[in-house]
């Protein structure tokens, strides 16, 4: 079979992959993207667009439940899932093709090609083509971005049952009368509400001492504060410990916690427990790269692999598993690979939302991590139910939060669990870009009334 050569080859069309590939076919390189399944990767296909589309749905029936409040009087409130399910699929198909669409440009940009790579050499790969036959292609550089997803937790008795993951869980033609989920991370704290607002009892299980572990205290006993004020039965300091089928259908869940072992029953099971990377069947040895023990692709800080002319993008390699930070890695290697520059991991601001409603919008240094650091730090903190808007609207749920350096009063990081908290968080993370003391914000003009105004207020609220 005769090999074929090309200048770049990116494995896998995910956030970073789409926009990397057009760049090298633009500046030249004969530049192919290499594809197993679906263009867009996680975000598009199986995780930011989907969710969030479902989430949506959600919160209209959770909204038009609360109308009475407003003086609306909108009847009864029933989900059809088949419905919701299809608007999900429908907002897949079309981003998926638009990706598509920007990878190709007109046949100007890469080349796609849908199959399954697998190294053979270090600078050669074998793909298995998804219509039939088989390319070899070598190249100088190659793009390692082929994603993560959902991983299967340690349960005895799992083989026995089916159980659902972030993917799978939306392809449900019907609500769960009872959603157990394990793990209560952002996943989990996502889909449990949601499935909750659509008609679910809801049962989240967490091995830890608190939601969202990386959180600080105040802020996540704060979304389980909101979460059960939805109706979930949050459990930490649980763990799951078996599994089986339940008599007359269902699944029994047996759990360890506080008060020792206990038996829950439901008709689902969600496992929500983290992720696991696409590295398995690269056969990444024959190419000199090194992964870790749970197999992420070890790359540094400007994204180089230990093959040399080989990078690592996305969630394949570990760290903030978000699309934007996917996008980011693109612009690293374009930075550093197409114009020269010195680009770095290590000098990005990385912010997150998680998507419970309300969000929680997040950036920069929690208070936990700045104490740890022995930063000299003040912090603000205030309810949401101290804005106008808040009340106006009847969105009171919720805090907002700042740790400012003590001595030259700039901002080390933010938290804004409220009404879109990820677009007041996104005001933070700008005053951080540009280096601007606290201060600034606190004495901002800010249109009234508006959830922003809040920041204001926060200020003057220092816990100190």
């Amino acid at each position: 079979m005769a090999t074929e050569h090309y200048d770049a080859i990116v494995i896998g069309a995910g956030q970073g992959g789409v926009p990397l590939g057009p760049a090298l076919a633009q500046s030249g390189r004969k530049t192919a993207v290499i594809e197993r399944d679906h263009a867009g990767g996680t975000c598009i296909n199986y995780g930011c667009t989907p969710t969030k589309t479902m989430v949506a749905s959600g919160r209209i029936a959770h909204l038009a439940r609360g109308a009475g409040e407003y003086g609306i009087h909108a009847g009864p409130v029933s989900v059809d899932m088949p419905a919701v399910r299809q608007r999900k699929r429908d907002m897949v198909t079309s981003f998926r093709l638009s990706t598509e669409r920007r990878i190709t440009r007109g046949g100007e940009g890469a080349e796609l090609i849908f199959g399954e790579a697998r190294f053979t050499g270090p600078k050669t790969i074998e793909v298995a083509l998804k219509d039939g036959g088989t390319r070899v292609i070598e190249a100088e550089w190659f793009f390692i971005n082929t994603g993560a997803r959902p991983a299967n937790p340690p349960l005895d008795g799992q083989e026995s049952v089916t159980i659902l993951n972030s993917t799978t869980v939306m392809e449900l033609d019907e609500v769960p009368q009872h959603l157990l989920v394990l793990g209560g991370g952002y996943i989990g704290c996502e889909f449990g509400q949601l499935f909750r607002r659509l008609g679910s009892q809801v049962t989240v299980i967490q091995r830890g001492g608190q939601l969202l572990g990386r959180e600080d205290a105040d802020v996540a006993e704060a979304v389980r504060g909101i979460l059960r004020e939805d109706g979930l039965d949050v459990r930490t300091h649980t763990e799951a410990v078996r599994v089986a089928p339940a008599e007359g259908g269902g699944i029994t869940l047996t759990v360890r916690g506080p008060d020792g072992e206990e038996t829950l029953t439901g008709s689902h099971l969600l496992a929500a427990v983290g992720r696991a990377p696409n590295t398995e069947d690269l056969n990444l040895g024959a190419a000199g790269v090194n992964v870790d023990r749970r197999g992420f692709v070890i790359a540094n800080d400007r994204l180089e692999t230990s093959a040399p002319g080989i990078y690592a993008i996305g969630d394949v390699k570990g760290g903030p598993a978000f699309t934007h930070i996917s996008y980011d890695d693109y612009r690293i290697l374009a930075d550093n690979l197409l114009g020269g520059a010195g680009t770095r991991t290590t000098q990005r601001l990385v912010p997150y939302v998680v998507f419970t409603d309300p969000q929680l919008g997040r950036v920069g240094l929690t208070e936990a991590e700045a104490r740890q650091q022995g930063r000299p730090i003040r912090v603000a903190k205030m309810t949401m139910d101290y804005i106008s808007r808040a009340w106006e609207i009847g969105e009171k749920r919720g805090l907002m939060k700042a740790i400012v350096d003590a001595e030259t009063q700039q901002i080390f990081g933010a938290a804004v669990l409220g009404y879109e908290g990820g677009e007041l968080m996104a005001m933070f993370e700008i005053a951080m870009l540009g280096n601007l003391p606290y201060t600034v914000l606190q004495e901002a003009i800010f249109s009234h009334p508006t959830m922003a105004e809040g920041i204001n207020t926060l200020f003057y609220n220092f816990q100190d």
